[in-house]
């Protein structure tokens, strides 16, 4: 189980996680442009170049982020101070439901969790206190 930051960018997250490298030091884990997204994926010719998921390992951490999209499922506005998110990455199936289930009373659920095709069991909401949470459990290990 694991709880890491997730951040959102208009355009520039590949620039801000090189400086981060620069600054914690730490290699890449992942980098993902959403043209790298499964065959039938709605992209905008724009955002073909844009981080879909990108990830950096400092000390026993990771920091995570991405470019938010103009159009498509994950299209939102960019706005500075709510762009973080908490990502839960939980031991089980089981428990994935059960904390999203309890976060999200009271809250937004903003996407149900699902099965995706990076092969997790992924959903995310709002708490009511108006957190950004990330459920992802990797149904690999399971």
């Amino acid at each position: 189980m694991s709880l890491n930051p997730y951040l959102n960018f208009d355009g520039n997250c590949r620039e801000a996680f090189e400086h981060y490298r620069d600054v914690f030091g730490g290699e890449f884990d992942v980098v993902q442009t959403f043209a790298d997204g499964p065959e039938g994926m709605p992209v905008a010719d724009a955002d073909k170049d844009k981080v879909m998921h990108m990830s950096l390992t400092i000390g026993t951490s990771v920091l995570m982020g991405s470019d938010l999209p103009s159009e498509g499922d994950f299209a939102s506005t960019f706005v500075a101070g709510n762009n973080v998110q908490i990502s839960y990455s939980p031991e089980s199936r089981e428990g994935c439901e059960e904390r999203f289930n309890r976060l999200a009373e009271g809250g937004t659920v903003v996407m149900p969790l699902q099965d995706q095709f990076w092969g997790s069991y992924f959903g995310s909401c709002v708490d009511r206190f108006g957190i950004n949470w990330m459920f992802n459990f990797d149904t690999s290990t399971s």
